[in-house]
């Protein structure tokens, strides 16, 4: 297996004013899932294609190990990539499929033989070496997919969303064959795709990307805990985190931050640790809020429900808040018995709360070390 690390990454098209990728540096360690996170058009999978050697790369440094890959092949990179289209030679059976890459490489027959039955053990494809690909199902041949990288035995496993294809059921099935195989292989693997649920599951790591930046990088939990800025903050988390607009006032102890009619105190930042503007962005995540019935009071979001969206083990609640200040989405208990059109009054805990800069959207610190 083997690092890679990218330094000060650049990919330009011509015609185009804006790069692709945008000064994008990252180290993945030896054995790492290393998950790259981003909506469509950020320059992920672009970034993951200069690894594989399949896009060139404009300016930068890219190295396998220690070694400079920049000029070399794809074919002499040694790395495996699973796309998202399974690509199966339809006319071969899947034996065929899993050993056609090695005879070309004019690997030993008893070599790949012993190759394919690792492989096949591996991913319980035994029963299927007969079959063509016509008679599989689509998890089936993702896993001869994925089954036609691991016969290589490459340095780097690289992943570019291949469950995109798959109905849920089976993407959950196949993300976790995935994770156990990163176990069993020890591998180095890097996986691109703009499902949230993927990453935070599957990667050791997470990289998220936005308009062709590096905007975080971190363990998920950590990044999902303490996102970097407000578009971390909004990307994980289903329903996303609530961002609304507030001006910051002097209360009787502290500032506070004033959305049209509610008030929620800023105890936990330092006066000189908020910005010198008046306006700033708060957030705060869904399952962190609290229903009650309306009552007056620093830190209670109040308004009216506007949406309720029951999905058996809880219940969205969308409240449009007074004086135009926006929409909250509230994860609640399914058994919440507010009906739409309901004044309601959400609690905030002090602990959940977090604070942005309005204009550059980056995170705000809070001063004590409970802080998101």
């Amino acid at each position: 297996m083997a690092a890679v690390h990218l330094e000060n990454i650049f990919k330009r098209y011509k015609g185009t004013a804006q790069p692709a990728v945008d000064d994008v540096s990252l180290s993945v360690q030896d054995g790492e899932f290393m998950v790259l996170l981003g909506p469509s058009g950020c320059g992920k999978s672009t970034t993951l294609r200069m690894i594989a050697g399949l896009e060139a790369i404009s300016e930068g440094s890219l190295a396998i190990d220690t070694r400079k890959v920049n000029e070399v092949p794809a074919k002499d990179r040694d790395i495996a990539m699973v796309f998202q289209s399974y690509a199966l030679y339809p006319h071969m059976t899947v034996a065929d499929n899993l050993s056609f890459g090695l005879r070309r490489r004019k690997v030993d027959s008893q070599q790949i033989a012993a190759r394919v039955k690792s492989a096949a053990g591996i991913l319980g494809l035994n029963e299927l070496l007969a079959r063509k690909p016509a008679a599989l199902s689509g998890g089936q041949r993702q896993r001869v997919a994925l089954g036609r990288a691991i016969v290589r035995e490459p340095k780097v496993f690289l992943f570019d969303e291949p469950l995109s294809n798959l109905d849920a059921a089976l993407r959950v099935n196949t993300r976790n064959e995935l994770v156990r195989l990163h176990r069993r292989l020890g591998a180095t693997m890097i996986y691109v795709t703009h499902d949230q649920v993927e990453a935070m599951t599957m990667g050791q790591r997470i990289c998220v990307m936005n308009k062709g930046k590096v905007a975080q990088v971190g363990k998920p939990l950590d990044v999902y805990r303490a996102p970097a800025d407000a578009f971390v903050a909004r990307f994980l988390g289903n329903p996303p985190m609530n961002i609304l607009k507030a001006r910051i006032v002097q209360g009787p102890s502290s500032a506070v931050a004033a959305l049209g009619g509610s008030e929620l105190p800023l105890a936990r930042w330092a006066r000189a640790a908020l910005p010198p503007a008046s306006e700033l962005l708060v957030g705060v995540r869904p399952e962190e809020l609290q229903l009650h019935e309306a009552r007056e009071g620093v830190g209670t979001l109040r308004g009216v429900v506007s949406a309720i969206e029951p999905l058996g083990a809880e219940t969205l609640l969308m409240v449009s808040l007074e004086g135009d200040a926006g929409d909250v989405m509230a994860r609640l208990h399914r058994d919440v018995k507010s009906s739409i059109g309901d004044r309601v009054g959400l609690t905030i805990p002090d602990e959940a709360l977090y604070l942005f800069d309005a204009f550059t959207e980056k995170a705000i610190p809070a001063a004590d070390v409970g802080a998101p």
